[in-house]
């Protein structure tokens, strides 16, 4: 028999295979579920400083800087992920090696008020002002890199029976995120142009998002000191009954990793994140070229449609839990999640007869020979730019019907996606610590919402609606075909009839 310190410190004896109780309390499992919570509050914060603000980039980054294109634009929304994609195997390999991940979520907490609080005071910048929001954006990404620790966190706080409902609360909070964000952004669109703080600042629709997550940033910190936060191991404990080892490590190096399995999860992930970055680069000029919406309409409309989506994915991620339980992960992920999500993209494929609303430029010459502009939001300069877009003139236009479903077969698509295959990847991975892995698996996401905005936003402004769309779902088949060889490898199974005292108060939530 071999001695093991579980997360309280309390030494307990282990039997090789012949694994004895251990007594997990209700106050223990309290403190560990309570613990959950707290990361649940983090993913959600960071999901919020994303959705929150980046309807408005564009808008206030033509606001700030009208000489500011669409390219450039696209290079700002990439910088989010460069940051994200840089620092989450960093930060990850970092969790892994610390004794409470506490550290490393403040630190990355801090940078994300930090970044935040120089994004509300942008207006005060004369020059550069552009290069100055690039910066910002891409520290508020190397803040969002805390996601890989709260998953991995999850991975080893949450037994394997409990670890797909844990993850679906996670990202249930991440979409949240995205339900509390935009629809604050809605609102502030009341604020308009807002007013004069003190010192210069201004407090308008662009910049009270910022405001917002200084103040959620400073709330998370404080949830994260010891007397509210206890890091909890139980993942780990639970592989060491099951396998009658006497040592953590002993355990996951008994588990070969299966590679092919681990890196085409990390290719699909890389995809279902590819499929958010359509919403994030393209929601906002798409709708005001193929619509003629002004600012003001598109940061409301849009606000109102990605909060009705998110309300969506939450009946998903409430509902998935369950369905997993009555079907194979694997089969759920590959037809439910990626395939729904390709139909979305085909109906983005236009075909209607008319063209879509041409707009002008906004300098022009008047009757006298004077050299005069349009106001920003003035009907001639609302629609699809002829001039930088020739291509407008000849394509078909993509109807608002279009847009909404598929819009929302790709809200269906992504929760039940991005759920599952970090489900299928923390059991693939085993009691291993998942900190590093967790890491490059968002990294791959990350690549993905950089490598996405450039081609994407490059390929519509360059081609259109119709190619940027067809090649996409092309693209977005390929993990389909993977998953569907690989299929009879991802079918694991929950370990059933564990000899555990903790194992008597399965959690219906986490």
């Amino acid at each position: 028999m071999g001695n093991f310190k579980d997360e309280n410190g309390n030494a307990e004896k282990l039997a090789n295979g012949n694994p004895q109780k251990f007594h997990e309390s209700k106050a223990e499992k309290a403190e560990r579920f309570k613990s959950l919570y707290i990361v649940y509050f983090t993913l959600f914060l960071q999901s919020l400083g994303l959705a929150i603000a980046m309807t408005g980039i564009w808008p206030y980054l033509n606001k700030l800087d009208p000489s500011s294109t669409k390219g450039f634009y696209s290079i700002i929304v990439a910088a989010n992920p460069l940051g994200q994609f840089i620092f989450s195997p960093l930060i990850g390999f970092w969790t892994n090696k610390s004794t409470s991940i506490r550290v490393p979520i403040i630190a990355s907490l801090v940078i994300f008020m930090i970044s935040n609080a120089l994004y509300t005071s942008l207006d005060l910048i004369e020059d550069g002002v552009k290069y100055w929001m690039l910066i910002i954006r891409f520290f508020t990404g190397v803040a969002s890199a805390n996601i890989a620790v709260g998953r991995s966190y999850i991975s080893a706080a949450t037994k394997v029976d409990e670890r797909t409902h844990a993850l679906s609360m996670a990202s249930l909070a991440q979409v949240t995120g995205f339900i509390v964000g935009p629809l604050l952004q809605a609102l502030f669109t009341t604020i308009g142009d807002g007013f004069q703080l003190p010192g210069g600042m201004m407090f308008s629709m662009y910049t009270a998002p910022g405001w917002v997550n200084v103040l959620f940033g400073a709330a998370n910190i404080i949830i994260l000191m010891p007397h509210f936060f206890q890091d909890h191991n139980i993942a780990v404990r639970e592989q060491m009954f099951i396998q009658g080892k006497e040592s953590a490590k002993e355990t996951w190096k008994s588990v070969k990793l299966d590679q092919g399995i681990i890196w085409s999860l990390i290719f699909s992930y890389f995809i279902v994140a590819f499929n958010l970055v359509i919403l994030e680069s393209l929601a906002t000029p798409l709708t005001m070229d193929q619509f003629a919406f002004s600012r003001k309409e598109t940061l409301k409309w849009n606000g109102i449609l990605v909060g009705i989506g998110a309300l969506v994915s939450c009946i998903i991620f409430g509902l998935l839990p369950r369905v997993s339980k009555m079907y194979k992960e694997i089969d759920i992920l590959i037809w439910a999640g990626l395939f729904v999500a390709v139909l979305g993209k085909i109906l983005y494929i236009p075909y209607r007869n008319d063209s879509p609303k041409l707009a002008v430029d906004r300098e022009y010459m008047d009757a006298n020979g004077t050299i005069c502009y349009y106001e920003d939001d003035h009907p001639e300069v609302l629609g699809c730019p002829i001039s930088t877009q020739p291509w407008c003139a000849d394509q078909p236009a993509l109807g608002i019907p279009e847009f909404v479903i598929g819009y929302f077969l790709g809200v269906i698509g992504y929760p039940i996606g991005v759920t599952l295959i970090q489900s299928l990847f923390s059991k693939t991975l085993g009691a291993r610590p998942q900190g590093t892995w967790m890491g490059i698996m968002l990294a791959s996401g990350s690549m993905s919402r950089i490598v996405g905005p450039l081609i994407v936003v490059g390929s519509y402004t360059s081609f259109g609606t119709g190619w940027t769309f067809g090649w996409i779902t092309i693209f977005m088949m390929i993990p389909i075909a993977l998953l569907y060889v690989l299929r009879h490898r991802l079918s694991l199974e929950t370990p059933k009839n564990l000899d555990l005292d903790m194992a008597n108060n399965n959690p219906q939530s986490a």
